[in-house]
């Protein structure tokens, strides 16, 4: 994928920097992030040598690799890291891709995560040109449930037993967006 920066009304989408170590460790290491999104694996805590490979290491392959991209999420008022989001799991072939994002805890509440998923989504769709983006969700997470839903994906179905947790499994809620679901939407985002 190319690399790209976002712009919307609130927030700048950008590559992770060796700047942002600190705050992706605090925020992927917060247990509510870690409640739904297990990372690095199930089981193991989230340490500031993850978050440091992440920055430097496997977000920049993950493009370069044509799996995705992945963005830093920072308020383009005041500079603040608030999160990450980004583009997995590409399958050029089919022109479909998975959402993925989270939000550090004094990010959430205010539509950020919304925000971000638009531009994003809209971008993949829009400048891409892939056909399919899907979002998954942890059955109990209500909050990035309704993140989907707010952003225009339709609900498909659940997968179940899907993805394993820190403590247990869950099932996905899958939703997806294609271009036929846009509607003039695309124009809520551009990228420089």
């Amino acid at each position: 994928m190319p690399a790209a920066v976002l712009q919307t009304e609130r927030l700048t989408l950008r590559a992770h920097t060796r700047d942002d170590i600190g705050a992706v460790y605090r925020g992927a290491a917060d247990p509510a992030v870690q409640r739904w999104l297990p990372m690095p694996e199930p089981g193991a805590p989230y340490t500031r040598a993850d978050a440091e490979h992440w920055c430097l290491v496997a977000a920049p392959q993950a493009r370069a690799g044509g799996d995705g991209q992945q963005w830093a999420a920072v308020d383009t008022a005041t500079g603040a890291y608030l999160g990450a989001i980004g583009l997995n799991r590409t399958a050029w072939r089919a022109r479909c891709t998975e959402i993925g994002y989270w939000l550090c805890a004094w990010a959430r509440g205010r539509g950020l995560a919304t925000e971000a998923v638009v531009a994003v989504s809209r971008w993949a769709l829009v400048e891409q040109g892939l056909q399919r983006v899907e979002l998954k969700a942890a059955v109990g997470n209500a909050a990035s449930r309704r993140v989907a839903e707010k952003a225009g994906f339709a609900y498909e179905g659940t997968e179940r037993n899907a993805m394993p947790l820190h403590e247990g499994r869950t099932g996905l809620a899958t939703y997806s967006l294609i271009p036929g679901d846009l509607h003039g939407a695309e124009a809520d985002t551009t990228a420089r």
